[in-house]
């Protein structure tokens, strides 16, 4: 484990907090100071941060990966960042891209011919970790000429029945 100053700040008010907690039972500096000490990174661990995890939006990030892609596509959204940033997909053929990534689960619709179209690829990445949340990521891969020439994150709402 690092120690980040993020941490440090963390551990330090969950220790503020203890000790005003523990100093209502008891008014003893000493014995306040000790039993709050013992129990900071009992309560950092066991409830700050669990809550911390459920309610921020933080989730891990990975390099792209074709197999891991294709084996968990639930955890497809921890690949999509470098997949846009370093524009991997930008310039590659349909062929390229069913490579990588498989075959389009899905056509986007296109206003103008009033149907789905095979130069809209859709792909479902999974649902980001954290409490609440009711939106699908996905991603459309567009292509022009044969090339794809953009590539769209979006949210769809997902209702749980």
């Amino acid at each position: 484990m690092f120690i980040t100053p993020l941490f440090v700040i963390f551990l330090i008010l969950v220790f503020v907090l203890v000790w005003l907690f523990v100093n209502t039972i008891d008014k003893r500096k000493w014995l306040t100071f000790l039993v709050s000490l013992a129990l900071t990174p009992i309560v950092y661990f066991f409830v700050f941060y669990p809550i911390l995890n459920i309610f921020s939006s933080y989730h891990h990030e990975k390099y792209f990966d074709a197999e891991a892609w294709n084996d968990k596509p639930s955890l497809r959204y921890e690949m999509i960042n470098q997949i846009k940033n370093d524009s991997i997909l930008i310039n590659k053929s349909k062929k390229e891209v069913e490579t990588l990534l498989g075959k389009s689960e899905w056509y986007g619709w296109n206003d103008s011919i009033k149907a789905n179209s095979p130069e809209q690829w859709n792909y479902n990445l999974g649902f980001k970790p954290g409490a609440f949340n009711n939106m699908q990521e996905c991603i459309e891969v567009t292509f022009k000429k044969n090339k794809v020439s953009s590539i769209t994150q979006y949210k769809l709402e997902k209702t749980f029945e």
